[in-house]
């Protein structure tokens, strides 16, 4: 849902935000609600139907929330990147935070990022979501916080390379 855009306008989501930022193509695969296991079985028909250069792997947001087993939702993150990479498809992975007092996303994400050499970002989405002028709701952001997500994206992009 954090891709798909829930809580802002499609022209808010942050993919929408990111095509303008970056004057490059970018196609929101996302769906709301969907668990990692669902995401994976997903993800070679968007990879054979899109072609993409890039994937930006934002997912585990729902798994964590309906606290399901985090080293399957790790496993099933890693299997999307080595099948992402399997496409010869590059990507970059958004660290999503768990529930909690303190909104920290599980260790899992710096792991795969490290041993996979992935970029990742994983401080934007705790900064919005404890920032309540940036929320939609509990767990969705605004359009402003959308548009803060894309533009930290973009930066991250521009930082390992991917965008000139």
């Amino acid at each position: 849902s954090l891709t798909y855009g829930t809580g802002a306008q499609p022209e808010e989501n942050y993919p929408a935000v990111l095509e303008r930022l970056s004057g490059r193509c970018v196609i929101n695969a996302g769906v709301p609600g969907e668990i990692t296991s669902e995401g994976l079985a997903r993800l070679p028909g968007v990879l054979d139907r899109t072609r993409p250069n890039l994937l930006i792997l934002c997912h585990g947001g729902n798994d964590l929330l309906r606290r399901l087993d985090q080293k399957v939702t790790r496993r099933n993150l890693e299997a999307m990147v080595e099948l992402a990479r399997n496409h010869g498809v590059a990507v970059v992975l958004i660290a999503v935070p768990a529930p909690g007092f303190l909104l920290k996303p599980p260790s899992f994400y710096e792991e795969i990022a490290d041993k996979q050499k992935l970029p990742i970002e994983k401080e934007i989405l705790e900064d919005i979501l404890t920032e309540g002028t940036l929320k939609a709701d509990y767990i969705h952001p605004n359009a402003a916080g959308y548009k803060m997500f894309a533009e930290t994206i973009r930066d991250l992009l521009r930082k390992s390379g991917a965008l000139d």
